[in-house]
């Protein structure tokens, strides 16, 4: 049996017109599907800070199953499922990955992990990353990142003093690596602590956004401080597994080996009084929407967002005169 409406609103057998206009689609036109709402990053990286410190309090080898347990339940958290089933492995692989990645985990001087909890950290944040770039081509090769028209070379730009930032490149023989020895024993706090660049070269935008960041860092910092320094840059994927093999929390896949992310030197700068100034510049880069941060330790990941790209671009190329 139907039971009456008590509601003084539409009677039987009337219609009632929605204020809203309704978009008739013509017939024989099939709709646009409508696009899926970006995943919140904010609150994403709110739930995985809130995941490593449960992920801290279970450190002990013995806690590894308690530990398995915890990612199972936390990565299916709205939050964080958004991201991780945006990327190219979806949810379960990448959970797949990160378990296997704590699995082999073994602390050593080299890794910016200097713990599971920080290994943790460096995963997950920096598959935001593989998120904004999940539609570029991955340099496979040494070869292929030497030969592509899409990178430039930095030391043709820092020859011409068009460089807002410094780096210095690994050294390709046994003769410039000794040296690098000896100026490392006669000055050791002159330069940042790290292996170098294996390939000076870098995408455009990339390049503009550190110089711009290289400019702000200069304008709020003391006389006298170094500027903005790069350890890391463009890497390929054959350069990224040598880095793993040799005991580095070199991800896969990673931003690196896409072109559009860099680490930059931090803890160097506590010397000069200025690390927690670069550490604000690039928080403040990242609430802003212009770059994904990781703080790996000693040195910061950084990736540019896509949504800053085309700017920083044009950056470059005023700069250049392109």
């Amino acid at each position: 049996m139907r039971v009456p409406s008590r509601s003084p609103g539409q009677q039987p057998g009337t219609s009632v017109a929605s204020a809203t206009a309704v978009r008739r689609v013509p017939r024989g036109v099939v709709p646009r599907p409508v696009p899926p709402a970006a995943p919140d990053l904010d609150a994403y990286r709110a739930a995985v800070a809130d995941l490593l410190v449960e992920v801290g309090a279970l450190a002990a080898p013995e806690s590894a199953g308690a530990r398995q347990v915890l990612l199972d339940e936390r990565l299916r958290e709205p939050a964080i499922a958004a991201v991780l089933d945006a990327t190219p492995q979806g949810l379960i692989g990448a959970r797949e990955t990160l378990l296997l990645e704590m699995a082999r985990y073994r602390p050593n001087p080299r890794s910016s992990a200097a713990d599971l909890t920080a290994l943790v950290r460096i995963y997950l944040l920096s598959r935001i990353d593989v998120l904004w770039w999940r539609g570029a081509p991955t340099f496979m090769t040494d070869a292929e990142v030497n030969a592509s028209a899409d990178l430039v070379d930095l030391e043709w730009l820092r020859r011409r003093d068009l460089l807002r930032f410094r780096y210095q490149q690994q050294p390709a023989t046994l003769v410039g690596r000794g040296v690098w020895a000896v100026r490392r024993r006669l000055l050791p706090e002159a330069r940042p602590h790290t292996a170098g660049l294996k390939f000076r070269r870098a995408r455009r935008e990339v390049v503009g956004l550190l110089n711009d960041i290289g400019r702000e860092f200069d304008r709020i910092t003391l006389p006298g401080t170094p500027p903005l320094w790069v350890t890391s840059l463009v890497r390929s994927a054959e350069h990224q597994h040598q880095l793993r093999r040799l005991g580095y929390a070199a991800m896969v896949p990673s931003g690196h080996c896409l072109g559009y992310a860099v680490d930059v030197e931090l803890d160097w700068f506590e010397r000069f009084g200025a690390r927690d100034a670069l550490a604000g510049l690039l928080l403040a880069r990242q609430r802003a929407g212009e770059v994904n941060v990781v703080d790996e330790g000693q040195a910061w990941h950084l990736c540019l967002a896509p949504a800053a790209g085309l700017r920083f671009r044009r950056s470059y190329e005023a700069e250049m005169g392109v």
